[in-house]
């Protein structure tokens, strides 16, 4: 007879590790879902139809690929763990509509397998996913930064994590992670997950984050690259002052300064303040006058 219990369920999850002799490995971030009715709200938080394709990092024993399964029109799986893919290959038996990559998502040609393993690359794409804790935010920037057309991202990440990437400036959480992830998408905190729904438990609660792609970044600079270079130098000592971390990062000699003490007039920003202080259209119009002022 066909076992029609949802993966996650904590007796169905132990069956399967007992049937597999499967153990967590703590290097690997490995903590599965137990609560079935979670995934289907991850589900339907991320609006998962069949005109959606899905790509989904970490895997684990399929719990969260299952459900999208059920909704979605195909699902793209990448999984760095070798001891998981039969395991894969067994839960996900029945599920024709789901292809599992062994591979490091890192690593991975997300254009290249994308183009190979969809069968309609035209439909919208969402990235949906269990992150691991060690590695979500370069997991996330690896998605934001490749040309990938990806319309939505829902994440499972420790709340600590997403309530930095959601922050508003002026507030402890705000940094260059808010910025980097802002200035590509829209960030809202969707819901709240407690740590006893896991096997093995975390020591913290985490969180689901529903990120919307932007039409166009949030604002408009002339070089990208050197606008995530400000902001990350404008956080780098946080009780610093913005004056300070820009020297520290730039060079304290004299062309320097003179350089930073004429871009920061033409912004019109007090170089006493703190970097946690500046919003997004501030550090735009900071890298802007940066880039337009020659040394």
């Amino acid at each position: 007879m066909k076992d029609t219990r949802d993966i996650a369920t904590p007796s169905k999850t132990k069956e399967i590790l007992h049937k597999h002799g499967f153990t967590f490995k703590k290097s690997l971030g490995q903590n599965f879902l137990t609560e079935p009715n979670v995934l289907r709200k991850i589900v339907a938080t991320a609006e998962i139809d069949d005109t959606t394709n899905v790509i989904e990092v970490g895997p684990g024993i399929g719990a969260l690929t299952e459900q999208l399964a059920k909704s979605a029109k195909e699902v793209l799986a990448f999984e760095i763990d070798d001891r998981l893919i039969p395991v894969l290959a067994d839960t996900l038996y029945d599920y024709k509509n789901v292809k599992v990559i062994h591979q490091d998502v890192l690593k991975a040609d997300l254009i290249k397998l994308t183009a190979e393993n969809f069968t309609d690359t035209t439909l919208p794409l969402k990235v949906v996913a269990n992150l691991p804790y060690y590695i979500t935010t370069p997991i996330m920037m690896h998605f934001l930064e490749s040309d990938l057309p990806v319309a939505e991202m829902v994440v499972m990440m420790q709340k600590e994590v997403a309530d930095r990437i959601s922050a508003e400036p002026g507030t402890k959480a705000y940094g260059s992670l808010s910025i980097a992830v802002q200035y590509f998408m829209e960030a809202k905190l969707a819901f709240i997950v407690p740590k006893t729904v896991f096997v093995p438990q975390p020591n913290v609660d985490s969180a689901i984050l529903k990120l919307t792609r932007r039409s166009e970044p949030a604002v408009d600079v002339i070089n990208e690259k050197e606008f995530f270079k400000l902001t990350k130098a404008a956080f780098q000592l946080r009780r610093k002052t913005l004056w300070n971390n820009l020297l520290h990062a730039y060079g304290k000699d004299d062309t320097t300064k003179n350089w930073l003490t004429k871009s920061l007039t033409q912004a019109a920003i007090d170089p006493k303040r703190r970097g946690e202080t500046l919003s997004l259209s501030e550090f735009e119009a900071l890298s802007n006058a940066m880039m337009s002022i020659s040394k």
